[in-house]
């Protein structure tokens, strides 16, 4: 019998989750390629201690941008690879596969999204959208009457949607979230210090000392960078206050987007929106101080998802739970 598995593909990190096991893949979303041949040399963590560090004949990269596929055939073979590591396919039986997709998002991106799927081995594939699939893993009653607000910051989109009747009323999809913030970083530093950092080294202070509300002081950290006038690596200390300028306006971009959400949710939902506050989710979520300025900024209450990394994985769980209670819930695509 076809096993029945999940896939949030992010841009950031890819989770995989199997109806009988739950989440059995947490995975950064990059590869290894021999430049040659484009054949997968590693992928996951040993790749992602790559970036920036390969030699002239590979490349380590994501395969993903903002939300969607960028490299259809690698991120097949990731895939592919991810489910062989599971061992969903074999040579009688291949998964039906339930995969989330931004909201909003091109018939074409999500066709690029199937088509990865069957590549990889799927026998059948369904789409989802990942808010509705973040609120289901939240715990959230979507099915009900009441309306609520779901903020998923991921590492290439960040989704705003309102959520009620077991559909998705009001939504706006930004393509600013946790890489636009690294790349703000190491603009900034390139602006204000004259130094380059890697990406790497933009996320790993992004995560030490990067903080959202300008109340919240996570100190400082020493990171190595090239200083571009001298073109020698240099050591410099960074404050917690210079990344949370240098991210600010990113930030700004998502709370207009919520603002703009709130606007446009009809009359009778919004005063459930008040109510029942923002869910944050998403890696994003995780950032300090940023649940305290969204508040702040909207006037809204808002509570971070218990794990706010997990919630569109769980949500897809219980999404094929509830399909295999009720024939005909999802209309796959078959190939």
């Amino acid at each position: 019998m076809a096993k029945m598995i999940g896939v949030d593909l992010g841009t950031a990190n890819t989770l995989i989750c199997l109806k009988e096991k739950g989440i059995v893949v947490r995975s950064p979303s990059v590869v290894a390629i021999n430049k040659d041949n484009r054949e997968i040399i590693t992928q996951g963590n040993e790749a992602k201690k790559m970036l920036g560090k390969t030699p002239a004949g590979i490349l380590a990269f994501r395969p993903l941008k903002d939300g969607v596929i960028s490299d259809a055939d690698v991120t097949a073979r990731m895939l592919q690879n991810y489910f062989s590591g599971i061992g969903v396919l074999s040579t009688f039986h291949r998964p039906i596969v339930i995969a989330c997709v931004p909201y909003g998002v091109t018939s074409v991106e999500k066709k690029a999204v199937e088509d990865a799927m069957f590549e990889a081995g799927a026998r059948k594939v369904e789409l989802m959208e990942e808010p509705l699939a973040a609120a289901l893993g939240i715990g959230l009653n979507v099915g009900g009457s009441k309306g609520m607000m779901i903020v998923d910051v991921g590492g290439g989109t960040t989704e705003v949607a309102v959520i009620s009747m077991g559909g998705i009323v009001a939504s706006n999809s930004l393509r600013v979230a946790g890489d636009e913030l690294d790349e703000a970083i190491i603009a900034s530093l390139r602006k204000t210090r004259g130094v380059l950092v890697g990406p790497a080294t933009a996320e790993l202070l992004k995560l030490r000392i990067g903080s959202a509300h300008r109340e919240i002081n996570r100190g400082s950290l020493t990171v190595s960078g090239m200083n571009l006038q001298r073109r020698m690596g240099v050591l410099m200390e960074v404050t917690s206050e210079e990344i949370r300028t240098a991210i600010s306006e990113c930030l700004d971009q998502i709370i207009f987007v919520i603002q703009q959400t709130m606007e446009q949710t009809p009359p009778e939902l919004s005063s459930d929106l008040y109510d029942f506050g923002i869910v944050l989710t998403g890696g994003g979520a995780l950032l300090p101080g940023l649940a305290r300025l969204i508040s702040e900024r909207t006037g809204v209450r808002v509570q971070i998802a218990k794990r706010p990394m997990e919630s569109v994985c769980t949500g897809l769980l219980r999404a094929m739970n509830y399909a295999e209670e009720n024939e005909g819930f999802f209309r796959y695509r078959e190939r």
